[in-house]
């Protein structure tokens, strides 16, 4: 188990780059199962949970060939789906969240797909009934072995018909979709997620020869066909990434710019930062934010306390709600944090709590944060990573701390920031990573 070693209380200065978005890549790389020709994908992040999806398809048979440091090709021309029954295939799925992904494309152009119960993050619980509920519309047929947590779909032949998602899902949308532009006939998603990874996944498969309509919106219409082609396609900048840098640069008072943050792709992210008084201005297509000593938290106009939700595109994405909550600790105010989507996401606050910060879990979905106003800067401890996002939540928390801070299983983090710590001494960062 890896580990952090942070020496905090340090101003940062420079510039940050973000990688590729992981959500998207984890779209996109497993829509080449639906073609025999090549595709070529840019800007893919080097993180573990990417590099686990790419190892899968080789063991799958897909041909990989790295162009460059951030581009492969790919091509799924000899797919081995004795494979999916194999043990190290139900090792190797069951360790990834994201490789539920591989099964729409699998049933559209082989008439099957299995998979293991996913793993990844444990932020509650995390259905899969929209995937399937999905597949089963389009004509397939569900099975489960219980014993084994094994998912498999079998149809001989996918028939679009309409659909009315139960939950905006955006991995349930991209499996559907996937799914669907190979199916018979006409195909309608309604509540359909939107995010912007989801309309690139969408825009890379009509690049394919696929027919979609509606992308950008709840109602996506697909027209089946009968084939797709090989394309080229680049990652859009992680968004969650950008999001914690805007955390780093308030917290530890630092002047930091992002670089080629593809601002139209940003939706509400920075007007949520805003509204905790972070001063952050458009420069092209970069995000400056200057050094701020304090910052002050809006209320409502009413006076009250303003709650920070998460909601489905365009609404705020729940993987930065955890960067919010640790940035109300140092901020002038009080914030009530609502975790509408996963019930377990917040329960790192006690971590925090250890070092200082005024937290109310109130329960499982919801914390009222009280903050400090940088009058009491956050202390240094030992803590342990419990999935990414609170990781790097943790991360940011030790890099503004008074004294040294210890994160272990920092493997969580790793799962989806790229060369972290090299990045960030980069900046003026105190922090070795100990194996």
């Amino acid at each position: 188990m890896g580990t952090f070693q942070i020496t905090g209380g340090k101003k940062l200065k420079g510039d940050l780059t973000p990688q590729g978005a992981k959500n998207e890549a984890l779209q996109v790389i497993c829509a080449v199962l639906l073609t025999p020709e090549k595709v070529t994908i840019s800007n893919i992040p080097d993180i573990r949970d990417v590099n686990k999806l790419i190892d899968i398809l080789a063991d799958l048979g897909v041909s990989i060939s790295k162009q460059g440091p951030e581009t492969y090709t790919f091509q799924a021309d000899n797919v081995n789906l004795d494979y999916l029954q194999s043990e190290e295939f139900k090792q190797k799925g069951g360790s990834l969240r994201g490789s539920i992904m591989i099964v729409g494309p699998l049933l559209a152009r082989f008439g099957k797909g299995y998979i293991p119960k996913p793993g990844g993050d444990k932020i509650g619980r995390r259905r899969l009934d929209t995937h399937f509920i999905g597949f089963q519309k389009l004509g397939a047929k569900f099975r489960y072995n219980s014993e084994e947590s094994f998912y498999g779909v079998e149809a001989k032949e996918l028939k679009g018909t309409d659909m009315l998602l139960d939950e905006a899902s955006v991995t349930g949308t991209a499996n559907i979709v996937m799914a669907a532009v190979l199916a018979k006939g006409t195909t309608t998603i309604y509540n359909a997620a939107c995010e912007p990874y989801l309309q690139q996944l969408c825009k890379m498969l009509v690049r394919m020869g696929a027919n979609i309509g509606g992308i950008g919106s709840n109602l996506l219409t697909i027209n089946g066909v009968t084939e797709l082609g090989g394309c080229d396609h680049r990652l859009l900048p992680d968004m969650i990434e950008i999001g914690s840098w805007i955390g780093l640069a308030a917290m530890t008072g630092s002047e930091i710019t992002i670089k080629n943050v593809s601002w139209p792709d940003l939706g509400v992210i920075p007007s949520v930062f805003r509204k905790l008084g972070i001063k952050l201005e458009q420069k092209g297509d970069d995000i400056f934010i200057p050094e701020q000593d304090k910052y002050e938290v809006e209320n409502y106009i009413d006076g009250s306390i303003i709650t920070i939700s998460d909601a489905p595109w365009p609404g705020f994405t729940p993987d930065l709600l955890s960067i919010i909550l640790v940035i109300a600790t140092q901020a002038k105010g009080t914030i009530l944090v609502h975790q509408k989507m996963f019930e377990s996401r917040l329960f790192f606050v006690d971590k925090l709590i250890d070092m200082g910060a005024q937290i109310i879990l109130c329960d499982p979905h919801r914390a009222t944060v009280v903050g400090l106003n940088k009058q009491a800067p956050l202390r240094a401890t030992t803590m342990t990573s419990p999935d990414i996002r609170a990781g790097i939540s943790l991360l940011i928390a030790a890099m503004s701390a008074e004294g040294v801070s210890t994160i272990h299983n920092i493997e969580q983090i790793d799962r989806g920031y790229q060369n972290i710590d090299t990045r960030l001494r980069a900046i003026g960062a105190e922090i070795v990573r100990l194996d």
